[in-house]
């Protein structure tokens, strides 16, 4: 019998929820085997464009949507995958950042759902079915193929050797900042979380790695090593100048050693906001620069001007001030609010919640104290949460901390306190949350 055809992306994500989802904190066993047997029944659409693969625990995504807006500034018909999605799953799967069409999508779901529906557990490696992060990335694969892609830039869903985009022969790597996250799947040390992280390196393909600390560069120089590839040090390579912030952006100069990818001292503005953003503009051009041998300074600076990424220190009101960040670790919560105080000096009000593994009581003690009023919830229904153990985390540290558990009624009691009471506010702690919140301003 005929597969039911998929009539729009919204039906296609109803489908994929119905299996295995790492994401809620289903478990699985991670492996590269059913990956491998799908894609080739597919016809290894990822081999039919060149790919960079993007590892890391924080800047990922800013990296790669910077990355692939440059590469289509150059000329080019560019993939992007990403991940989580804000408001809709379609959003993981782009033209760098801009929709794709719907009907690639249809199509390549389409292609797809007759080599899983009817199987059983045991009809694949390993004895389970394919997982939900599985069946979205082989979607994505061939959708850029449907779309004309010549080239994608494919960011990992959770560590790298083993992850389910780890199929893609990719030409470059790429390795953002690096901590402590995921431990119980990554490794409980940083030195665990790199070797996961290095194992997109591919053999005698060059690997862009963002500043690091010691133990985790050492990880990652010893795998270049072992594979023969050129390892090209942001830190050594970029030197930056000039950093500026305010609310339309991040801007400041950059020079690179011994010339490459030019000589001399540019200036590049992106409008995503923040003093790491400088950081990832220069290794998103490194990155380019491994690619794109013509790559010119005009095309980076239109490429990282059109840069535009939900939930990344995200300025979505200006009356009042609301900031959305999908903030999730201690040090991306400090840059967030290292930024937040920049902007905005005075009162701030918190929305905060986070999911059931991450470390809540540091996140607590970097924020607690800098806000006038706090508001713990859970993050949407996605995710396991605890919110009761995360409002403790931060009554201990500010006795003004609320909890209010539903998500709905937490956005929009903050929305109307920081309206009253003229404070800025940031939401964070997760995307999800990030998402509920986005959801309801848009309504508003």
């Amino acid at each position: 019998m005929d597969s039911i055809q998929f009539d729009g992306s919204e039906a296609v994500y109803s489908w994929l929820l119905g299996f295995v989802n790492v994401e809620k904190g289903q478990a699985t066993v991670f492996k590269l085997d059913r990956m491998r047997e799908l894609a080739a029944e597919l016809g290894s659409p990822e081999r039919s464009y060149r790919t960079i693969h993007v590892a890391g625990s924080k800047g990922k995504g800013s990296v790669s949507m910077m990355l692939a807006c440059i590469l289509r500034e150059s000329g080019h018909r560019v993939g992007l995958y990403t991940s989580p999605h804000l408001l809709r799953w379609k959003e993981r799967i782009s033209l760098a950042g801009e929709e794709i069409d719907e009907s690639c999508i249809i199509a390549a779901a389409n292609r797809l759902r007759p080599l899983v529906e009817g199987r059983l557990a045991s009809d694949f490696p390993g004895d389970e079915l394919p997982t939900y992060f599985e069946l979205s990335t082989l979607v994505a694969f061939e959708a850029f193929r449907l779309a004309g892609c010549d080239i994608a830039v494919i960011e990992t869903g959770l560590g790298g050797r083993l992850d389910s985009t780890n199929i893609v022969a990719s030409e470059a790597s790429l390795i953002t900042r690096l901590e402590l996250e995921h431990t119980e799947w990554l490794g409980d040390s940083i030195e665990k979380i790199a070797f996961e992280k290095a194992g997109i390196i591919k053999p005698g393909r060059p690997v862009c790695v963002a500043p690091q600390v010691p133990e985790a560069m050492a990880v990652i120089e010893g795998t270049a090593g072992e594979r023969g590839c050129r390892l090209v040090d942001v830190g050594k390579r970029a030197t930056i100048a000039d950093l500026s912030i305010d609310r339309r952006g991040t801007r400041a100069s950059f020079s690179f050693a011994e010339g490459w990818p030019w000589s001399g001292k540019r200036e590049f503005a992106t409008p995503l906001i923040g003093e790491v953003q400088a950081q990832n503009m220069a290794q998103a051009i490194l990155a380019a620069a491994l690619v794109e041998e013509k790559l010119g300074p005009d095309a980076v600076s239109r490429g990282l001007a059109a840069v535009r990424l939900p939930a990344r220190f995200e300025l979505v009101s200006e009356d009042p001030p609301v900031v959305l960040d999908g903030a999730h670790t201690p040090a991306s919560v400090a840059l967030a609010l290292d930024s937040l105080e920049r902007l905005f000096p005075g009162p701030k009000l918190l929305l905060f919640a986070c999911a059931i593994d991450k470390r809540h009581e540091e996140m607590a003690r970097i924020l607690a104290g800098h806000f006038a009023d706090i508001v713990v919830t859970k993050p949407g229904s996605f995710k396991q949460s605890d919110p009761e153990a995360v409002h403790g985390s931060f009554a201990s540290a500010n006795s003004k901390a609320r909890l209010i558990p539903d998500t709905r009624q937490a956005v929009a009691a903050c929305l109307e306190e920081a309206r009253r009471e003229g404070l800025a506010l940031l939401v964070t702690g997760s995307f999800y949350l990030c998402a509920e919140a986005a959801k309801l301003i848009q309504e508003a």
